[in-house]
């Protein structure tokens, strides 16, 4: 069956040679991070703990059993807190030969945050995941996807290639970096440098089908891992026919359990079947993104005044020039 789709004309990308479209799969780590972060009492409730911890214990081991059977690398984002409680976890992803990547320290809340603050939350996730694992990351995830107006200059100052926290497009492209907080986003704020962006999608996050926990998180419907494989297949076979990047979004105390792991494996077996399509870390799309891709885009800037009925202002988002690499 021919699929008909219409590639992302914002973003335009080639693939390399070989290659007519790209998938990645992508763990977000958080185990009990996540829930301490939206409530510091939730450590309090042994069920809960033993909820997430259910993801670095029993899920990343059988994941990691996947991934070596199926013969791809993945992308795990882990916070800092995550490392350092389960460090043995940590270590056995990179000697599995796949990317590490941050995720904040404790999974942090973002929205509205200063960026010295952010800045800590990121310095202290670095050194985490140095002192356990001996790596650097070079790609960021932002908690809940919420990134701020400063941080593409927070995460260039500490060298990132790329970040994956937006939902703005279907194919990685190159992102200017503002400096400070500026809203306007005028040349004079920007800067000469810039980082990839991998965007994400909330259809392809497995905490939109299957998560729940009483308090917690969910509506108490857990899709059957049948829907969700049909409607993540139908997904990965648009992005491919349209020549643009699959990137898959996964808990593993979600997506870990037994049923669940089945179906993503069928998804891993049915992506990498489809013709021309490179499975691969995120980092290498990065890499390859900013190699090849010259066009650099800015963000429109949205000013709402305080007060009611005063109108807002918007700034469209525009290309620049591309830098000397």
């Amino acid at each position: 069956m021919t699929t008909n789709a219409f590639p992302d004309e914002a973003h335009p990308i080639t693939w390399p040679e070989g290659f007519k479209a790209a998938a990645s799969f992508t763990f977000d780590v958080d185990a009990e991070s996540c829930t301490i972060a939206h409530d510091p009492t939730s450590t309090r409730r042994m069920s809960l703990m033993s909820h997430q911890s259910y993801g670095p214990r029993v899920a990343v081991p059988r994941l990691l059993k996947i991934l070596e059977r199926q013969e791809i690398q993945g992308t795990f984002f882990i916070p800092g807190f995550t490392a350092e409680s389960y460090p043995d976890v940590v270590r056995r992803i990179v000697d599995g030969g796949h990317e590490v990547a941050h995720h904040g320290y404790l999974h942090e809340p973002m929205q509205g945050i200063d960026a010295a603050t952010e800045a800590s939350y990121l310095d202290r996730g670095l050194e985490a995941l140095a002192k356990v694992a001996g790596v650097r990351p070079v790609g960021y995830r932002a908690p809940w996807w919420e990134l701020n107006w400063h941080s593409p200059a927070l995460l260039a100052d500490r060298g990132f290639l790329y970040d994956s926290s937006l939902l703005d497009g279907d194919a990685p492209y190159r992102m200017a970096v503002v400096s400070g907080d500026s809203r306007d986003g005028d040349s004079r704020d920007i800067d000469s440098r810039d980082i990839v962006e991998i965007p994400v999608d909330w259809a392809l996050d497995d905490w939109e089908q299957y998560a729940f926990y009483p308090g917690v998180t969910g509506s108490g419907v857990i899709e059957s891992p049948a829907k969700v494989l049909e409607m993540w297949t139908l997904e990965a076979e648009a992005h491919h026919a349209q020549g643009s990047c699959f990137v898959l979004t996964n808990h593993p105390f979600i997506s870990g359990r037994p049923s669940k792991a089945v179906a993503l494996e069928q998804l891993i077996e049915r992506v990498k079947a489809m013709d021309g399509m490179w499975v691969t870390t995120m980092e290498q799309i990065a890499e390859h993104t900013k190699a090849t891709v010259n066009e650099i885009h800015s963000h429109a800037r949205i000013e709402v005044p305080s007060y009611p009925g005063a109108g807002a202002s918007f700034k469209p988002a525009r290309l620049l020039q591309p830098t000397v690499n």
